[in-house]
């Protein structure tokens, strides 16, 4: 446990010390990968600049090559150089970010092809968090990220940054330690049509669209 504890940093859920952000930002440059807590659950993350940073959350997760990884943005004039936003999509955007949803949508040129190579999709979070939105201000643009979840652990599961540590071991370099999260993962909305589909209703409100 002392290897793990080692990893573990706290931080401040509502304001997050400047220090421990510059860490976790330097660890996320030299290419490694991290635990973060976001308004959901915590998430894993690396820089999307990172040269092999793509392949190691597909790795760390297990997850089926084909879905597409998810892109942590500052606000929505970052998230338009990396993603087509239909107008009805942006103002749905425009009125529940920040907040609990990844959205789904058709990846410019800029987003480096992940999961199904013949469709180029990329996810979009914009976390009510703020030591989310201080990693990716501070790092100056997004980051790759998934759900750090614990495979075979129950869906309702704390997510608690002491057993990620221990869960994900020497793969990740540091976990920013806000507390126990209660969270449930977040409503995935897929709008790379012109009607949003719901792929997944989590935290956030999708009575709405479906």
């Amino acid at each position: 446990m002392g290897r793990e504890r080692s990893k573990l940093l706290e931080i401040s859920s509502e304001h997050p010390e400047t220090n421990r952000i510059r860490q976790a930002v330097q660890r996320l440059i030299a290419g490694e990968a991290i635990v973060y807590p976001t308004d959901t659950i915590y998430g894993l993350a690396v820089d999307i600049e990172a040269r092999h940073g793509i392949d190691q959350l597909y790795k760390l997760r297990k997850l089926d090559p084909k879905k597409p990884l998810s892109l942590i943005c500052a606000d929505l004039s970052v998230v338009s150089r990396y993603a087509n936003i239909h107008n009805d999509c942006y103002r749905f955007m425009r009125r529940v970010l920040p907040g609990p949803y990844t959205f789904v949508l058709t990846a410019t040129t800029l987003v480096p092809r992940t999961g199904d190579k013949k469709r180029r999709a990329v996810g979009i979070r914009i976390p009510n968090n703020p030591v989310a939105h201080a990693i990716v201000e501070e790092l100056g643009r997004p980051i790759w990220t998934t759900s750090a979840l614990i495979e075979d652990a129950p869906a309702d599961s704390p997510s608690d940054p002491w057993a990620l540590a221990e869960h994900y071991g020497d793969h990740v370099s540091l976990v920013l330690d806000a507390g126990v999260l209660q969270g449930t993962p977040s409503s995935v909305i897929d709008w790379t049509g012109d009607s949003p589909i719901v792929l997944r209703a989590g935290a956030g409100d999708v009575s709405e669209l479906e």
